[in-house]
């Protein structure tokens, strides 16, 4: 089985070398938007997409014309890199994955990659890096990069550079293991509550840094724009969104590495993330109702991270032969895993469910996280034998017995 991952490190380098590394960054944009403009001026024209081999030539006339022969100084490979990246960035539009490909931005991105292995060397025992046109850089060395190095992709954030380094190695594959299944409920209030009835508590990292957030764009808001001042400025608002950001990331990994390995299945409710945090404002003709509210409700879902979520524990449970199975959402806290009886009735609030045929009472999150994992079965069962087999009605009843006990 070959495993492809990726380990991330901020780099130290020297002023010189960060210097270079923002022309290069600079240059590869410019590259990507000049490619863009002209994929636009041919459409414009009534001419067919420019593939990666034509806009490569375009590429190297650029390099070697009068009016940017700067582009000589940056290393050919990720400005190749760069066409490439709006080659593919096309396909998805095409194929209605992603929006139109856009113009990029300075200071939003700034990133190049050195796609080819035999142009970097990594020195894992001295804790640096050789980069082409940038020589030996050293890095902060937190753990140990595993397998075959493939590609290195530096970045810029919040005045840091970074790099993440592609490895892939070969290792066996995971036995599937056997043990504990659990389902999920995702909530605002709980941000997931397991069938087991315990539940993990939302991280709300934005909402603890809302307050210094706010002043840090308010008085960015007061300086003149492009000024030192408001460089700094923005500065400021970086760190506190890289703040928030790292905060949830890690948040994020601790807990799905946590479920991942004391559970061998994992049932996850199938959410449409984008179509839940959707604008309810509407248009002039037509507002919409509740907006506010709604926009809170978009923010605090959004904060959570739930598709990162979900993403992490699909790869975790992978690489250690476990299962993810994603099941409809649809009536998962309003069925009464008992008697299987489905009433809006049965959630009186958020937090309370109390069947209104056979009185079963129990926290809303937990039922739903039942349900949860009660589909996953039957659906895990249909995959294996073709066959729909959905549990009995009271098949979870000792569960929800010992959890109201």
């Amino acid at each position: 089985m070959l495993r492809l991952q990726a380990f991330k490190f901020e780099l130290m380098p020297t002023g010189a070398q960060a210097f270079n590394m923002r022309r290069f960054a600079g240059a590869c944009r410019f590259v990507y938007n000049k490619a863009l403009a002209l994929q636009k001026a041919n459409h414009e024209a009534g001419q067919k997409y420019i593939g990666y081999v034509p806009m490569a030539k375009h590429l190297t006339a650029w390099r070697n014309g009068t009016e940017t022969p700067w582009l000589k100084d940056a290393p050919v490979h990720p400005l190749q890199h760069s066409l490439k990246d709006l080659d593919r960035a096309y396909a998805n539009f095409f194929a209605k994955r992603a929006e139109f490909p856009r113009f990029k931005k300075k200071g939003q991105g700034d990133s190049f990659r050195y796609p080819d292995p035999k142009q970097f060397k990594l020195d894992q025992a001295n804790g640096r890096i050789f980069l082409p046109k940038l020589g030996w850089i050293r890095y902060r060395s937190s753990r140990d990069v595993s397998g075959v190095p493939k590609n290195v992709t530096v970045s810029q954030a919040c005045g840091r550079w970074y790099f993440a380094i592609q490895t892939e190695r070969e290792i066996e594959a995971p036995f599937p293991r056997t043990g504990n299944a659990v389902g999920i409920d995702m909530g605002v209030v709980r941000f997931a509550t397991l069938s087991d009835g315990s539940y993990l508590a939302p991280l709300a990292s934005f909402r603890h840094h809302e307050a210094a957030l706010r002043r840090a764009q308010r008085a960015m808001s007061r300086k003149q724009k492009f000024s030192n001042n408001w460089k700094k400025a923005k500065v400021r608002v970086q760190r506190i969104h890289s703040r928030i950001a790292n905060a949830r990331r890690d948040y994020l990994h601790k807990a799905t590495t946590t479920i991942s390995q004391n559970h061998a299945m994992v049932c996850i409710e199938d959410l449409q993330v984008r179509n839940m945090t959707r604008s309810a404002a509407g248009s002039v003709e037509r507002p919409g109702k509740n907006v506010r509210a709604k926009s809170g409700l978009n923010k605090t879902i959004l904060d959570q991270g739930w598709s990162e979520f979900r993403r992490q524990l699909d790869y975790k449970l992978a690489w250690s032969g476990g299962y993810l199975i994603a099941v409809p959402p649809q009536n998962t806290s309003r069925t009464c895993p008992c008697c299987g009886c489905v009433d809006a009735r049965n959630r009186p609030s958020q937090a309370v469910f109390a069947c209104v045929a056979c009185g079963v009472e129990e926290h809303a999150d937990v039922v739903g996280a039942i349900n949860v994992l009660r589909a996953g079965h039957a659906r895990l069962a249909c995959e294996v034998s073709g066959e729909v087999m959905p549990p009995a009605a009271g098949a979870h009843r000792s569960e929800l017995s010992a959890l109201a006990a």
